[in-house]
């Protein structure tokens, strides 16, 4: 089983988000536990202030090192495993699928959710193994960027979806957007699903799902193909795309 700690001022946020759908059902199953703290209950000082003004000078709170240094020691002394100690931050690496690979093979997860400047720096020196950013804007704390991080990781456990393809055919998976999907009926008002998934030919619905997967990344996001080793066929229909583009 997976454990996940989250530390945050405001627990109840994740409250309903931890209780819905494939969390839930997660949860349920045994393949993961949750538990949010609020590291106020850490702090020292007798009005339980967990941020005060920068040294240095400078607009806004910074988070204090001592009440977030405590709420790791207590949680790592309930954990039989290292944990992986997340920062949500806008500094951090952009969160990508293999990120949640990595992340999904770790016992014990640990995520910090700031807010006001951000965190004292030693805890980033001396606590934090990696930092992760979900994208180039700020949000108010760090609460919901773990929520998409927590989902993104969850459901690649092992028996969380059910259908064990699932996860392997998302969108970059396997470094290409995913395919387009239809479902019936195969004629809705003229416009029709393409003949080779309606074919009941395996080999021939897998190319076509492999080639549009390539459309789309080409067309859509064509960053996603500059590391990415191409096969003499992708390079083919590259071509082709390329051709169609400019007629």
């Amino acid at each position: 089983m997976m454990r996940i700690d989250v530390l945050s001022l405001f627990p109840e946020m994740f409250k309903a988000v931890f209780e819905q759908s494939i969390l839930k059902k997660a949860a349920d199953s045994g393949s993961v536990s949750y538990d949010v703290t609020n590291f106020r209950d850490y702090a020292e000082n007798k009005h339980q202030r967990v941020d005060d003004y920068l040294y240095g000078g400078g607009a806004g709170m910074l988070l204090m090192a001592q009440p977030i240094f405590d709420a790791v020691a207590a949680l790592r002394k309930r954990s039989d495993s290292k944990p992986r100690i997340v920062m949500m931050t806008p500094q951090g690496e952009r969160y990508q699928q293999r990120h949640a690979e990595n992340l999904a093979k770790e016992d014990h997860l640990i995520f910090l959710c700031g807010h006001y400047e951000g965190f004292d720096e030693r805890i980033r020196e001396q606590l934090v193994t990696d930092e992760i950013s979900i994208g180039d804007y700020v949000l108010t704390g760090g609460e919901l960027a773990s929520m998409v991080v927590i989902d993104s990781v969850v459901r690649l456990l092992p028996g969380v979806l059910g259908n064990e393809t699932s996860a392997h055919t998302d969108s970059f998976s396997n470094g290409l957007l995913e395919h387009p999907q239809y479902t019936r009926p195969a004629d809705f008002r003229g416009l029709k699903v393409p003949d080779a998934l309606i074919s009941g030919n395996h080999a021939l619905v897998d190319e076509w799902r492999h080639k549009e997967s390539l459309r789309r990344t080409y067309l859509r996001r064509p960053d996603l193909l500059s590391d990415r080793d191409i096969t003499e066929q992708e390079a083919k229909w590259l071509e082709e795309f390329k051709r169609e583009s400019e007629e």
